[in-house]
């Protein structure tokens, strides 16, 4: 993680307080760099992040799950066997 403060000058302690505070603010985000601004007593956080993947969660046959892969062969052939509505309206 690159770590910049510009404007201004923090020790060491300051910095670590500052970077802890914005890590525990938001622990699900991955932080690639933060830069601290100083303008006198004031203190600006600006983070850069990478976005944290996500599991897709569906509704299949009564269930919310993200893959298949647990489900037994009753379950897979449910889900073979579902039929799949469309957002078209067949009047059209």
């Amino acid at each position: 993680m690159d770590i910049n403060v510009i404007e201004g000058k923090l020790s060491q302690d300051e910095i670590d307080y500052y970077v802890d505070k914005l890590k525990t603010e938001n622990p699900d985000k991955i932080f690639k760099s933060i830069t601290i601004k100083v303008d006198g007593d004031y203190v600006e956080l600006i983070s850069n992040y990478d976005s944290k993947p996500f599991d897709r969660i569906r509704r299949i046959t009564g269930y919310l799950v993200g893959t298949i892969d647990r489900f037994n062969d009753a379950k897979r052939a449910e889900v073979k066997d579902r039929v799949k509505h469309s957002l078209v309206d067949p009047k059209i």
